[in-house]
This record gives structure tokens, sequence and C-alpha cells, in this order.
């Protein structure tokens, strides 16, 4: 018998685990991760932006624990030597149609309590003589890290903390009653008084193993990325992110600096065929049955059908994800945009879809906890 048991081996879920034992030192603990090693999902496959929290309506949830979490994460990288880089991001306005968007991100920071400053045409040619564009915001906090390198230090201080985990170890089925929770893989069944799902891209899957009804599902989307030559890797001193169109939920093709110091170009939003397909061709028969059939994920394509014609051309047809890039720019040529398998492959966008809509679309990672003697489960 555990007291708690997380199921996911991601940056949520290994954080999670070690609050809690951090929290609760006497409680036993299990941590289950279907795949042979930490953050290899979305937390392996990202950019490794330290987001400020820019785009986040004032006063929610998620404006607070993004200000929270890049505070924290700095705290924790500090700590333990990880290498990070606060080098700050501009978010460019590439013309006049633009400048209103961009005060009102400006305003949103100041609500947000967000240190950030306007540019003028000539300030941001002074900041980044190799960026074109009317104006800019700067953010000076934004930062970037390797995400699975925290998660991995994350598991090292729980399991010296006294915590169990267990790789290899899928989860197939879930069956509570008002005492415990039974949580089972294929190859043994576990048992706790408390169950907290982690389980990202699977999130709702696991809900529907507890055959609790819901009006939710998850949509895969794949970021696909291109790397700039070495040459390049002082072409800019902070991240490159355009103006985003409101009625979206992406942010747009934008240059990130790496860890390792070299720069990125994207992402593009591709609809994922395979919810953990990382390569450029993925394809899940289940996966995509389920996507299509649902009436939620219907409306998404109807209501954005051709923003994403326009995603889907930029995966085939380069130039036209250059031409994007190019806005802000205009060095970049079609021979640097070189493929970059480790995040071409990533899958670090996920709608959290409801029918009827709810909510309005953006990336979204949905964490859910089941307790114990509590018959309507906490969705949050």
């Amino acid at each position: 018998m555990y007291d708690y048991i997380v199921i996911g081996g991601g940056i949520i879920g290994v954080s999670t685990a070690l609050s809690l034992i951090t929290q609760n030192p006497d409680k036993r603990i299990l941590l289950l991760e279907k795949e042979n090693a930490f953050g290899d999902h979305q937390t392996g496959h990202n950019s490794g932006v330290m987001h400020a929290g820019v785009y986040y309506q004032p006063g929610s949830l998620k404006a607070k624990f993004c200000k929270e979490g890049l505070k924290e994460t700095i705290k924790f990288c500090s700590t333990h030597q990880i290498p990070y880089n606060q080098c700050g991001k501009l978010i460019v306005a590439t013309s006049d149609e633009e400048l209103p968007r961009m005060h009102d991100l400006y305003e949103r920071c100041k609500e947000n309590e967000i240190e950030a400053e306007i540019l003028d045409q000539q300030q941001l040619l002074e900041t980044e003589p190799n960026i074109q564009g009317v104006g800019a915001i700067l953010v000076k906090s934004s930062g970037i890290v390797s995400y699975r390198t925290v998660t991995e230090k994350m598991a090292e201080q729980y399991e010296a903390l006294g915590g169990e985990y267990l790789l290899d170890t899928e989860i197939i089925n879930l069956k509570e009653d008002l005492d415990e929770i039974k949580v089972v893989s294929k190859n043994e069944t576990f048992v706790s008084k408390y169950l907290i799902c982690c389980a990202g891209l699977m999130a709702d899957r696991m809900v529907n193993l507890l055959d609790i009804k819901t009006n939710f599902q998850i949509i895969p989307f794949r970021g696909e990325y291109f790397k700039l030559p070495e040459k390049h890797n002082t072409l800019v001193k902070h991240l490159i992110y355009p103006i985003p169109n409101p009625k979206l939920p992406f942010l747009g093709i934008h240059l990130t600096r790496m860890i390792d110091g070299s720069i990125t170009v994207g992402p593009n939003a591709v609809i994922g065929f395979k919810r953990e397909g990382y390569g450029f061709v993925n394809f899940s028969f289940k996966d995509t049955f389920e996507m299509f059939t649902f009436k939620g994920f219907r409306g998404v394509l109807k209501n954005h059908f051709r923003s994403g014609i326009k995603e889907m051309l930029n995966s085939f047809y380069k130039r036209a994800y250059l031409k994007q890039v190019q806005k802000y720019a205009s060095s970049i040529t079609l021979k640097d945009l070189r493929p970059y398998p480790c995040l071409r492959r990533q899958g670090a966008l996920s709608m959290f879809v409801t029918h009827p809509p709810q909510l309005q679309l953006q990336p979204y990672l949905l964490v859910d906890m089941s307790l114990k003697k509590q018959k309507r489960h906490s969705i949050s």
C-alpha cells in the first residue's frame, strides 16, 4: 500500500513526486513512467524557453504559475548548477498594423507585473542589428534551459529522499473504490490511497480508465523546427518572437537561442496523426480515429481551416516557412534552414479541446487528480 502514486515521468510528474516526498518524508510514494527514461515526451521535445507569462490573462492561474515557475526554475538551476541563461525576449512588430497588438501585449505585461520595455524602430535596431521591425517589446526575464536536465536532477533528488520509481511501467487500467485505488500495469498491480496523474498527452485516457464522463480530448500538434548553421550562432542576443495573432492558440515562428549556443527557427503547428509520434511521418489509426470522430476537433478545423492549411504548407514547402522568418530576419536564406532532428521530431504542443467549446484554445498540459473517498473527481 502506497500513500501516493504519481503517473508520468515528465517534468510535471517528477516535480510533483519531489514536492510530495519533500513535504511528506514519512509517506511512501511511487512514481511510474512507461518509458525507460524520464522526460521522453513533451519535456524532452521542446525549445527550452523559460517564459515570463506575457501572453496569459492577468489574474489567471496560468499567469501566476508562469511567473512563479520561472523564479522556481532559476532557483532550482542555481542550487544544482544546471546551466541556464536569462537572455531576454524581443516580441517584434513587423508592420504598422501589428503595433496596436504590440501595445496591447505591453499593457498585459504591466497588468501581470512583468518587467517590460517598449522599443521603437531605432532602439530595436540598436539592440538587435540583424532584426527588422517597426517596434518591439523587450521582456528581460525570459530565458532558456534544458528541461530534460532539470527533470533528471529532480528525479535524483526524489530518489535521494527515499522516493520510489519504476520505469518501463505502462498503466493499462485504474480501479477505484472508497478506500483505495488500484493502478494496473502489464505486469503488476499497485495499490494507493491517492493517485496523481500527470500523463501529458495521455491525460484524457487516464481519466477514461476511471469511467469518468468528460467533454474534452487532447489533440496533438507537431512543432517542426530548423537549425541555423553555426556561423549564425551570434545572429541574435535575445529570443526573437513575432507579434502573435490573438485569434490563434500559437505564438508564431520565432528564433530561439538554445542552451548549447545554437539557434533554431520555428515552430509551425501541424496536426499530429499520432500522439507520441516525433518523426516527420507518423500515424496511429487509434489516435487519428479518436481525433476526427470528436466533435470538438471538427469545430477547431472549421474555425481555423485556413491557418491549418497554411501550417501544413509550411511543413512541406520550406520557402513558405522562410517567408515568415524573413519578416523580421531578412538575412536568413533558404540554405540556412537545416533539419533539426532533436526538435523536428517534437510534439511539444497539445490542445485541450472541449465540446461544446468552453475555453480559449491554447497549448495546454492537463494534470488530473483522483482523491480517496471522493467520487466526484477533481480535474485541474
